[in-house]
């Protein structure tokens, strides 16, 4: 058997890198090669420090942990977090069934063998548990009988699967390597090194290259060949040559990540791509010794978590393409089965441990242990063991601020406490990737923007009350509509160049969109009130010069809408109001808002201004996101309705004022 699967492996080299289209044929979700000249990237490959430890050369383990250091977390294992590592012991994922075969092209199952294979391998370094070194074998000897690592459609063995795989593959080599037989080790290093050389040579410098470094199309496979690149120091000679791009392109990562905490591509993206970047900065400190984890946006990002949640923490503030909006929120679909697990909602929470520990922030582990507290649980739990400070004393989370502003991106959040009872609600309105990204994107011309994650939604509103998603955003879309979200049409066209492709900013200007911003924001304990501008939304072609959104909520229970719109000549404008679900029309001017979870409360939504406008209920239809490489070219679905109010005479502005009774 090992030897039909290391020549499988060997084979495996046929299949490279073709059918190189990404999420949709508009996007370059990674590299891009733009025709110029100039190369990027090779400076910095040659002069940031990447190289391993002199003490770590010639022995394993050393990406994650030292023998030593599993010594003490064997001792913390089987005394003081006994309770924790039988609950993990319990729910191991190799022993739920065997790996899916080939080519296992399912949705992220890949990613799951990966993630199996990783945690065995930690479980198996900690217990000697001879079940789980056999269980670990027949998923690493699956990786192996992967043709393709990823999709044999789109972007195959250099995408999301082959980052997971290159993860999971280089913990498990490092940490079983004193266990394997040498045709093991010849076998894995074989494969690990294969898919390293496809990766890397996809990812390399070459003239007129640019990479989406914001993106974790990017950054996921890049942590992966990191991991690789440190599990083969010194066996595979290019694994030096790894470790200098990854090193080199995790310096823009760093760079362009977010400055404020919030997360450009969503909450559910949030979920998915931050450990990646803490798998990286862990792996580089303690292989290299270099520690980077002191960004901004690292400091700040529990507060994204925390206030993403709405209250009880079942659900959360969908800005972006997160879920299946109304659809989730029902519990059902396959997205809250992938999403809630068992009904508990997997929001890789424990990562902020790590960031706790490396702060020394109480602030930042109360976070995380509130979100444990709100049911939540993480992909790889196992981590909490490595991660958790236990002498870290938590700040309770009433001390906590329950409203927050991330200026950078203008995006604000507020509610009433930190109960699961709370009024809450956000307001957006800023650029894609936040303020900073403009000026930075000029340092950087080897960075090119990827935001088809990031909707066309600047001065939208989500409120929660009453334990309900009373009115909001539709969720992940394979084409992202302004009219999805509650904000405004002229002549019935909306942000950037929505209605396009996956998306909707790629081709507007930055420097303009920038103009869009919070005017002000003011916070009380019993409400707040938040000014938008965000007429640099739309085309110039359209008109708009003015956009002033003022929305303003009462924990009382009553939220208001001002708007004030100018333009150049003679426009119609269209708002919109959505549910999530059915929404009841008892006067002209007058709708019932319901959602899908509970049915006995409902939100009713008064236009006051202008007196005479047409307002109809209609379906929220939206494009579902396509297969990976196609994410444009989904099926239609309906989630809720929405009222669209009309002006019914063309004119060069207006004003709308709406009354909401939640």
């Amino acid at each position: 058997m090992t030897r039909q699967i290391t020549l499988l492996c060997v084979m495996v080299a046929g299949f490279g890198v073709r059918g190189l289209h990404a999420q949709s044929a508009e996007e370059s979700l990674g590299p891009k090669d733009t025709g110029g000249r100039k190369i990027y990237l090779a400076d910095e490959m040659k002069s940031l420090h990447s190289a391993i430890k002199p003490e770590l050369a010639n022995v394993h383990p050393r990406v994650y942990f030292t023998a030593a250091e599993l010594a003490a977390l064997r001792h913390k294992a089987h005394g003081p977090q006994k309770q924790f590592w039988q609950e993990r012991l319990a729910s191991l994922r190799i022993f739920k069934g065997d790996p899916p075969p080939p080519p296992a092209e399912k949705r992220r199952a890949q990613n799951d063998v990966a993630l199996a294979i990783a945690e065995a391998a930690f479980v198996y370094s900690i217990d000697r548990d001879p079940k789980v070194l056999a269980g670990l074998r027949r998923y690493m000897d699956a990786a192996v009988s992967y043709q393709i690592w990823g999709y044999s459609w789109s972007k195959p063995n250099v995408d999301l699967a082959a980052g997971h795989l290159l993860y999971g593959m280089g913990i498990a080599y490092d940490l079983l390597y004193n266990d394997l037989t040498p045709q093991e080790r010849e076998m894995y290093r074989a494969c690990i090194t294969r898919h390293a050389r496809l990766l890397y040579d996809y990812f390399a410098p070459k003239p007129g290259r640019t990479w989406s470094y914001s993106q974790n199309h990017t950054f996921i496979p890049i942590a992966g060949l990191a991991v690789a690149s440190y599990a083969l120091y010194g066996e595979t000679p290019e694994a030096q040559q790894w470790a200098a791009l990854s090193r080199a392109i995790y310096d823009r990562v760093l760079k362009t990540y977010s400055k404020d905490g919030y997360y450009f591509e969503g909450f559910e993206y949030w979920i998915f791509a931050t450990p990646w970047i803490i798998h990286y900065l862990d792996a580089l400190r303690h292989a290299t010794g270099e520690d980077l984890f002191d960004q901004p946006g690292l400091r700040e990002t529990h507060l994204y978590a925390a206030h993403s949640l709405t209250p009880g923490g079942e659900m959360m503030f969908d800005f972006g393409d997160v879920f299946e909006g109304g659809v989730t929120r029902s519990r059902r679909g396959d997205d809250y089965e992938r999403s809630h697990p068992g009904g508990h909602f997997e929001s890789n929470y424990n990562l902020l441990y790590d960031l706790a520990a490396r702060f020394h922030s109480a602030e930042i582990q109360g976070v995380a242990d509130w979100m444990k507290s709100q049911g939540h649980t993480s992909q790889e739990e196992w981590w909490t063991l490595a991660w958790r400070d236990s002498t870290l004393k938590p700040e309770p989370m009433e001390q906590v601020s329950a409203s927050h502003w991330f200026r950078d991106h203008d995006v604000v959040f507020w509610r009433s406490d930190w109960g699961k009872n709370a009024t809450a609600a956000a307001f957006k309105s800023g650029p894609a990737e936040g303020h900073a990204a403009a000026a930075l994107k000029k340092q950087l011309p080897d960075w090119h923007f990827e935001q088809g994650h990031a909707h066309p939604d600047v001065n939208s509103f989500i409120i929660w009350a009453h334990g309900a998603y009373l009115t909001g955003d539709s969720g992940y879309s394979g084409v992202p509509k302004t009219i999805d979200h509650n904000t405004l049409l002229i002549d019935g066209h909306g942000q950037g160049t929505d209605g396009v492709g996956h998306d909707a900013w790629a081709k507007y200007d930055y420097d303009r969109l920038n103009q869009v911003h919070i005017v002000s924001a003011n916070f009380t304990k019993t409400g707040f009130i938040v000014i938008g501008e965000g007429a640099a939304a739309y085309a110039p072609s359209l008109g708009l010069t003015r956009y002033r959104r003022t929305f303003a909520l009462k924990a009382a229970g009553t939220a208001t809408v001002h708007d004030e719109i100018t333009a150049e000549g003679a426009h119609i404008y269209t708002e919109m109001l959505h549910a999530d679900g059915n929404i009841d029309a008892v006067a002209k001017n007058r709708f019932v808002l319901h959602p899908v979870l509970p049915q006995s409360v409902s939100l009713t939504a008064t236009i006051v201004v202008p007196a005479v406008i047409d307002a109809q209920v209609k379906p929220n239809i939206v494009m579902g996101p396509g297969i990976p490489g196609s994410v444009d070219k989904g099926e239609l679905e309906k989630r809720g309705e929405r009222v669209e109010a009309t002006t019914t005479q063309p004119a060069s502005g207006t004003t709308f004022d709406w009354t909401l009774q939640l």
